[in-house]
């Protein structure tokens, strides 16, 4: 198998192996929202109201942040490949439960089963690319993962709707077996292991506890972490409450959801362009400085544009949040790498980790957040900026630390140098 230090890698670790991990990478953000242009048809089918069927969200969300924090200590030990295939087939019957289910409280039970299973894909597959590569290779090949990754949630209700005009709800589900369907076999025929058994860790409790303290207690973690999950979580703010975005502020109908997806995911695809193509000619940090500086300027654009007047009318209505996408794309892949270098031995637990907070941030903001908006495009401007100025000053906070730790070595200080991430 080619390793991080080969010179030359072959096509198939730098083509076939990414676009895998990138259809990976979506199946769990790409769940969450796919079902939203069924809403309206599911109320009446299951008898239940708008308000609960939120519920198909929100449930599916806390449970895939709870077994988030496993998925990764669990593929550390055992290896890559089995906890991706295993995760896969349990969500492919728990998508086949929810198109048949009867009632809310069953398709709720799905919905959750889906959400326990999906991160097995999603955040193992961000290990395997720092598995095989470091340095400006591992940053190409994380940018594309991550236009996947970032655009899953919004091109899921753009997907969901076309899928709703060929049958009633059941199919958007079945469209989500089958995708599950296609995974299995592109993880079994395509994607060799890349976690050899000399590197795994043991699989007792008190090992992967322990691994997750370890990586919970280091103080850069959560500044890396909790700047990635407050910038990304500005734009989620969007994703997840695109039904109230689009259909109440912006006064669209349900099928028009690509007005707010399609700017958005167009400026995030260049923004992970923009961090491939400066792999090796622009440091990490550099880019990730001008990643969230762009990021704010979103926020603030925003707010500007939303407290202006025709602050619901198209184009203008969405040009913040697409600035803070481009933002995000420069960042994400980045970010990501740094959270990974912290730990080279437990990646696994430094995914999950981070994953679980970015997925309890996004679940708190859609329950807590996003219903208190009173459906306007300034509550929507102003909460996003917020996240993002909370990102910087993490990431801030960060370099800060950095440039402390630095200075303390470079002055020949009589102590141990503390690590720099």
């Amino acid at each position: 198998m080619t390793t991080p230090t080969a010179d030359r890698p072959g096509w198939r670790l730098l083509v076939l192996v990414p676009a895998v991990l990138a259809c990976l990478s979506m199946i769990g953000p790409f769940s969450i929202d796919t079902p939203f242009p069924a809403f309206a048809e599911m109320e009446d089918a299951l008898d239940t109201s708008a308000a609960q069927l939120q519920l198909v969200v929100t449930v599916y969300l806390a449970s895939f942040a709870v077994m988030s924090v496993l998925h990764g200590p669990i593929s550390d030990a055992v290896g890559r490949r089995p906890v991706m295939v295993v995760s896969l087939t349990v969500y492919v019957a728990a998508s086949v439960a929810c198109a048949f289910a009867p009632s809310l409280a069953w398709l709720l039970v799905g919905r959750a089963v889906q959400g326990l299973s999906a991160g097995g894909a999603t955040i193992v597959s961000r290990t395997v690319i720092r598995d095989l590569f470091t340095g400006a290779t591992a940053q190409r090949l994380m940018s594309r993962v991550a236009v996947i990754f970032g655009i899953a949630p919004a091109i899921g209700p753009i997907v969901g709707g076309l899928v709703l005009q060929l049958g009633e709800w059941p199919l958007v589900f079945v469209f989500q077996a089958g995708l599950g369907v296609a995974l299995i076999l592109a993880v079994v025929v395509l994607l060799p292991e890349t976690h050899p058994r000399e590197r795994r860790t043991s699989l007792r409790v008190g090992a992967v506890v322990g691994g997750l303290a370890a990586v919970a207690r280091r103080p850069a973690f959560h500044r890396l972490a909790w700047s990635t999950a407050l910038i990304f979580g500005a734009q989620f703010l969007y994703i997840g409450g695109a039904a109230i975005f689009v259909v109440d502020v912006l006064g669209q109908g349900e099928l028009d959801f690509w007005k707010l997806f399609v700017p958005m995911i167009g400026c995030m695809m260049v923004g992970s362009w923009i961090c491939g193509r400066a792999a090796g000619r622009i440091t990490a940090r550099r880019l990730t400085s001008i990643g969230c500086t762009t990021a704010f300027v979103g926020g603030v654009v925003g707010v500007l544009v939303a407290a202006s007047p025709g602050a619901d009318e198209l184009p203008w209505a969405v040009v913040g949040v697409s600035l803070l996408a481009l933002g995000n794309g420069i960042t994400y892949p980045t970010m990501q790498l740094l959270l990974l270098d912290l730990f080279p031995e437990r990646l696994g637990a430094v995914v999950s980790m981070s994953s679980f907070l970015a997925l309890v941030l996004n679940a708190v903001t859609a329950v807590a957040v996003t219903p208190h908006l009173e459906g306007s495009a300034l509550g929507f401007a102003t909460a996003a900026l917020i996240g993002v100025a909370a990102g910087q000053l993490c990431w801030a906070w960060h370099c800060a630390i950095e440039d402390r730790d630095v200075a303390v070595v470079d002055s020949g200080a009589d102590r141990e140098p503390v690590e720099l991430l």
